[in-house]
């Protein structure tokens, strides 16, 4: 491949943090970038996330271990808007956001492309496990990681798809053990740092938190309101239906004679649902919100969908194409079917797009 100027998205993390080593070992010319999201003084632990400011003092230095230049671009109010916002309003439709999806599809890359063009820069890098590659007409595709345990093209169904050709992924055919062996190699500060699992603007764990600030603890979300039966028979009562995700347990109280678990809710009545694990299965729903990065799938095709982070992409076909989604049968039922939740479709190893979860 001919030396390209990369911009590097680095997030203070080992994995955004040898992608960059690698590209200077190719023979890149690579910027190192790290993006400013929200308001650390309003947080009680930044550091506990992968966006604090620890992260960008970590960025920095691997940067000049590295020698290349290394800026903080601010997007504090791009992501507020389209993430933070966004996340709050689907818990309180009583649906279930992903909202580092979010974060890619409308602020990370978007505007790692938009500076990366004022830079000089013709192409994007990040620490995904992902890959790209070329489909049989030689346009650029989106491929899942080599390594599935941690393949992470799940979350970027939703990128821009004129941005494909200018996408690297340096990681894609590595394991996350030879990651962190590289970084030893090179003597990185965040070779052995831990990898963070929370979501960047909830340092506290529980997204609860967030809801309560935003919203006010008097939003009908958040007050109580009835358990219920798919037929609506009430057995018991909850503190607040966003406080509950679909296939959760805990916090339905006891004595109902069986397990139950929630299997949606009904904001307009503030009722939470409940029923039994053969209520939790579905084999049927609809995708809306849809985002194509390859050729749509048909009515009638045979494709592959993923419905959760983590979870093994499963056999279906698509029923019905229209212009609010595509409607989809699996081959075999799957637990938690969440609204809100990101949907991927895939034919083979190739991502052809995805949307949410609608019903």
């Amino acid at each position: 491949m001919e030396p390209r100027t990369v911009l590097v998205a680095m997030s203070g993390g080992v994995d955004s943090s040898v992608a960059a080593a690698l590209l200077v070992e190719k023979g890149h010319r690579v910027i190192g970038v790290t993006m400013k999201t929200f308001c650390y003084s309003e947080n009680t632990s930044p550091g506990k996330t992968c966006c604090g400011l620890d992260g960008i003092i970590d960025a920095r230095q691997v940067a000049d271990r590295l020698g290349i230049p290394h800026y903080v671009f601010d997007v504090e109010r791009e992501f507020t808007r389209d993430v933070i916002d966004d996340f709050v309003a689907e818990y309180a439709s009583g649906r279930t956001p992903n909202p580092c999806v979010r974060c890619n599809g409308n602020t990370k890359f978007r505007d790692l492309l938009k500076r990366g063009r004022m830079l000089g820069c013709d192409a994007i890098a990040t620490g995904h496990y992902a890959r790209m590659g070329l489909d049989e007409r030689g346009s650029a595709v989106l491929i899942r990681g080599r390594d599935h345990n941690k393949d992470q093209a799940y979350f970027l169904w939703a990128l821009p798809p004129e941005m494909l050709p200018q996408l690297m992924f340096p990681l894609g055919e590595l394991t996350k053990p030879e990651v962190r062996q590289r970084a030893r190699e090179l003597g990185l500060v965040t070779a052995e740092k831990p990898e963070s699992m929370e979501i960047c603007f909830v340092p506290t764990g529980n997204y609860v938190d967030v809801l309560e600030q935003r919203l006010g603890a008097e939003h009908p979300a958040l007050l109580p309101g009835v358990l219920v039966t798919r037929d609506g028979e009430p057995v018991g009562e909850h503190d607040g239906y966003a406080r509950y995700t679909v296939g959760q347990r805990k916090g339905l109280g006891g004595g109902h004679g069986q397990r139950l678990y929630v299997i949606g809710s009904r904001p307009a009545t503030r009722e939470v649902v409940v029923g039994t694990l053969d209520q939790l299965h579905r084999s049927e729903f609809s995708i809306g919100e849809l985002n194509w990065l390859a050729t749509p799938p048909q009515a009638g095709d045979q494709i592959a969908v993923q419905i959760r982070h983590r979870a093994p992409a499963v056999g279906a076909q698509v029923l019905e194409v229209n212009a609010e989604g595509i409607q989809l049968v699996l081959d075999t039922s799957q637990r938690a079917v969440t609204p809100g939740q990101s949907a991927v479709v895939f034919k083979g190893e190739m991502v052809l797009g995805g949307g949410r979860i609608a019903s």
